[in-house]
């Protein structure tokens, strides 16, 4: 079950612990591989929310993942929300910490859709036309092709999005044309 307030706070702790013991970077690092094990892993996901599955088996087979690949703080931290009967939440709140870092350094994520492959000439203009707008933010820039879009871009600024594919232009040309149909009315 999601709780993003129980999330933001655990990942806050551990945020200001890293920054305490200047670790933050590295735990940066252990938070992405977190991250990445429980996006590709929905069966991982599932054994850490299963009431079924006791807190002693969940702890080896979190160790068997993740003792030698992250530091003692990040270690120590999934034991504690393993002892705490947290561990269910260990996927958001290492969304919320990865969140809670770009915020704290000022990274802003952006997404690009593209109907075909960009070459880093055009990625680049992209980043500096952003950047324009958010001139205090680092831009770290995730680029996706989808060809559904047939051409143009789909841009993602945190909660803004700026869409202009030609699928959103077909889609809104339709919307018209069938809004003000031109059969006349007796």
């Amino acid at each position: 079950m999601r709780n993003p307030r129980l999330a933001t706070r655990y990942a806050k702790s551990l945020l200001d612990l890293t920054i305490e013991k200047n670790r933050l970077d590295e735990t940066l690092g252990d938070m992405k591989l977190i991250d990445t094990v429980c996006c590709g892993n929905p069966e991982f996901v599932n054994m850490l929310c299963s009431p079924i599955i006791s807190s002693t088996k969940k702890t080896n087979i979190l160790n068997a993942i993740f003792k030698t690949s992250i530091n003692e703080i990040s270690y120590g931290f999934i034991n504690l929300l393993v002892t705490k009967g947290r561990e269910s939440n260990l996927p958001e709140i290492a969304g919320a910490f990865i969140s809670q870092y770009n915020e704290l350094k000022h990274i802003k994520l952006v997404k690009l859709k593209t109907a075909t492959p960009l070459d880093e000439i055009t990625k680049n203009a992209i980043v500096s036309k952003v950047a324009t707008f958010l001139p205090n933010d680092t831009i770290n820039l995730s680029s996706e092709v989808d060809e559904s879009l047939i051409g143009g871009f789909v841009l993602q600024v945190e909660d803004k999005l700026f869409d202009a594919s030609v699928k959103k232009s077909l889609a809104d040309i339709k919307s018209k044309i069938v809004d003000y149909s031109y059969v006349s009315k007796i």
